[in-house]
């Protein structure tokens, strides 16, 4: 599937994205899409017609090339090599390279041979050695590199070992030696200026990229150009449990399409597993043999599934509309609810499953089927759980044993501790001592409840000043609340702000009067996503019908968010000196009036020149005075 025909329009969605994703997740797939900008360049082959075409993303250091290395699976190796009598040669290289990719591991051992071949470089018009290397990719550029040894280490250490020119042309922080390519302990990968590049000495690294690759245009030689690390995406698999591919293989009429009252393809279940390293089914002569949909003579359906992936790329959209049918999905069902407001998922999926859905999602905007540009506004990614500083695992003999801590604290005390004691995109370290702690604050709101019950219809009447302070904390709390779960999603917070309004509670002189009621009533609603099992016990012995969890979200009265006083900070210099309340909005001159009317001030002030004083409304004031 052509991902590749995407790959710049996923990078620049990215910044669509920004704020809402997490920056870790941008930047993996962005290295992952691998956009470089560089130069294709056109050196001639003496003896060939077809010149061979590289791919570079430093032309500035064209002068610098030395040779040329081709992947061992490039054609042009191919043709060398057996113009020249080292096809087992070359067999080697590619099985060696073929083992590192397997094992996705980079030898620091750089092997090659000489192809017994020259070309042309093209701003020198010199002839250099072509080379086939094992550290060189196909899937990289043009499967080609112009090797530049005193500017890229790995170009380094294969002339190191088989003693090919390095000429250093870019100068970097220290004056070059007349013989410095030749002295150099390791390449120069930096900027700097341009040295030994005729016309081009003297520019900058940056300047000469561009002035070159106009150069090169200019003569046919080349051209500035973008390639991308990411490939298209091969979707077979030689496995049971994914998608059949529903293709049918005719000896008459060839590769068929399944014909679409036919669809799905239903996987057999007479099939064994028996590790023998081909798809199992190969095994169900019931699955392979049909008859082809166009002659109707025998034919053999394809074994191959897809990547499972292919299925967790799109079903998002399914879900809006999932008792359909006719198709997929009705675009006009789906538009209305895409893209999903909130992505939770492990950040292990940067480049496999949140790459190919916003992929999938592009291509299903071109087809017309959806009409937003991303399918997921905002994404977290959570943290790991783990326990002696490793994450958990059962090989490595670190896990918890849920079980038991739900037989001795309960599933409530399990959750709340879980969602308390880290951010949920950070690492949350398993700790039993702050796991008790939980239990406790739950044990806490339950014998609120209960106080709550004794004094119900005997409290006493409160001060206005007690009254104002629980509803001004309970209306936080709310807020407070709503805002962590429905913007910020950091639960953790959200748990710390009830714990307060809990303490105010255990403080309030009139419990069981109906604002405490209130308060108590929205405790245990906003702990109802937290502590479910619980909450709907107290909610029942609060008197209340239904469930907590389907009662209507209590929302924070803005007239309790405003306090009748505010505490202002009062600076000299910059440096905090006292402090004043005031009511909200004071006007700025009654504000200075105030702060050099404060005991502490006058007495710093004292025969000090006032310069000017700042005020910010609602926070501080600074008297600046002269040193």
């Amino acid at each position: 599937i052509k991902i590749t025909a995407f790959a710049e329009a996923l990078l620049k969605d990215h910044d669509l994205l920004r704020g809402k994703w997490p920056e870790e997740v941008l930047t993996m797939q962005a290295n992952w899409i691998g956009r470089s900008d560089g130069a294709e360049v056109v050196f001639s082959v003496p003896g060939r017609e077809a010149p061979l075409t590289v791919f570079t993303t430093r032309p500035d250091t064209l002068f610098g090339a030395t040779f040329l290395a081709l992947a061992p699976e490039h054609p042009m190796a191919t043709e060398l090599a057996g113009k020249n009598g080292k096809e087992a040669s070359l067999q080697n290289l590619v099985a060696t390279q073929r083992a590192r990719k397997r094992d996705r591991k980079e030898s620091a051992d750089k092997n090659g041979f000489f192809l017994e071949a020259q070309a042309v470089n093209p701003v020198t018009g010199k002839p250099i050695p072509i080379w086939v290397a094992d550290y060189v990719l196909m899937e990289y550029g043009t499967g080609a590199i112009m090797a530049v040894p005193a500017h890229d280490q790995r170009d380094f250490e294969f002339a190191k070992k088989y003693d090919l020119p390095i000429i250093q042309v870019i100068e970097g922080p220290q004056p070059l030696a007349v013989d410095a390519g030749e002295n150099m302990t390791e390449a120069y990968e930096g900027d700097g200026n341009l040295v030994h590049s005729g016309e081009f000495s003297g520019l900058a690294s940056e300047e000469s990229k561009r002035k070159v690759g106009e150069w090169l245009a200019a003569r046919t030689l080349g051209k500035p150009t973008v390639t991308y690390k990411l490939r298209d995406w091969l979707v077979s698999r030689q496995r049971y449990w994914g998608t059949p591919i529903p293709m049918i293989e005719c000896p008459t009429c060839g590769l068929q399409p399944v014909p679409e009252n036919a669809l799905p393809v239903a996987l057999p279940t007479d099939v064994e597993f028996t590790g023998a390293g081909e798809s199992p089914l190969k095994q169900s002569t019931g699955f392979i043999n049909v008859a082809c949909p166009k002659c109707h003579g025998p034919a053999k359906r394809e074994t191959d599934t897809m990547d499972t992936f292919v299925d967790s790329s799109w079903y998002y959209s399914r879900y809006t509309d999932a008792r359909n049918t006719q198709k997929p999905f009705e675009s006009a069902t789906t538009n209305s609810w895409l893209p999903v407001n909130q992505y939770i998922g492990g950040i292990e999926h940067a480049n496999m499953h949140l790459i190919y859905s916003r992929f999938w999602h592009k291509a299903m905007r071109e087809l017309g089927l959806v009409s937003t540009v991303e399918p997921f506004e905002r994404l977290l990614a959570q943290g790991m759980v783990t326990l002696g500083g490793s994450a958990m695992s059962k090989s490595r003999g670190n896990v918890v044993d849920p079980n038991a801590i739900i037989e001795k604290f309960g599933a409530d005390t399990a959750r709340a501790f879980i969602l308390f004691a880290a951010p949920p995109e950070k690492q949350l370290e398993w700790n039993d001592d702050a796991v008790e702690g939980q239990w406790r604050f739950l044990n806490r709101v339950w014998r609120l409840v209960n106080h709550f019950q004794e004094k119900k219809g005997g409290a006493q009447v409160p001060s206005e000043a007690d009254r104002k302070s629980l509803l001004r904390k309970m209306h936080w709390a709310i807020q407070k609340v709503t805002h962590d779960f429905g913007e910020e999603i950091q639960i953790n917070t959200a748990i710390s702000a009830v714990m307060e309004l809990v303490n105010v509670l255990y403080l309030y002189p009139s419990l069981g009067d109906e604002d405490s009621r209130s308060a108590v009533l929205s405790v245990i609603q906003l702990l109802s996503p937290i502590a479910p099992h619980l909450m709907e016990e107290l909610w029942e012995n609060m008197g209340q019908t239904g469930l907590a969890s389907e009662s209507l979200w209590p929302a924070a009265d803005p007239q309790w968010l405003v306090a009748d006083a505010l505490e202002i900070v009062v600076q000299i210099n910059g440096k905090l000196r006292d402090r004043l309340t005031a009511a909200p909005g004071t006007a700025k001159e009654e504000l200075e009036k105030k702060a050099l009317s404060l005991p502490k001030i006058r007495v710093l002030l004292e025969g000090k020149a006032v310069v000017k004083i700042i005020v910010v409304a609602d926070k501080l004031v600074n008297i600046v005075i002269k040193q």
